[in-house]
């Protein structure tokens, strides 16, 4: 577990970080969802918009191995494990960013990517939610 802070490593069940002394809070239970609402759940309080951004490219093989792919057509399996990692990490950056603010959820979540366009193939993975906590109704 990483502290929302600083970023530093926290060992489970820690209750202030070891390096910058904040409380740490725990992400169990959290719930993320595309929906603007979880079922079950009421919205008690709207805590504000959280983005999750995060750009890749690949390095100079792993746009041979696309480009040798591309050739052949079909899925261009390079990319499928960058894209896969930049989704969770911008995911758990929405999370972390709505740990702060206090929330338990994070409702609306819309993933969304671009190309960049710089000549270098750089893709932006975008996770926009809004921060929310809920309470079982």
């Amino acid at each position: 577990m990483k502290c929302l802070n600083c970023g530093s490593e926290v060992i489970e069940g820690t209750k202030f970080c070891p390096k910058c002394g904040m409380p740490v809070r725990s992400a169990e239970g959290f719930i993320i969802t595309t929906t603007p609402t979880v079922a079950g759940y009421k919205v008690k309080k709207v805590l504000g918009v959280v983005t999750g951004l995060t750009p890749r490219t690949r390095s100079v093989l792993g746009k041979i191995a696309a480009g040798i792919q591309s050739m052949f057509g079909g899925e261009v399996t390079a990319f499928t494990t960058e894209l896969e990692k930049a989704r969770g990490e911008a995911i758990e950056r929405v999370k972390s960013k709505a740990l702060a603010l206090g929330a338990n959820a994070v409702v609306g979540l819309d993933l969304e990517t671009s190309d960049l366009g710089l000549g270098a193939g750089v893709v932006l993975i975008s996770a926009t939610g809004t921060a929310v906590f809920i309470e079982p109704e």
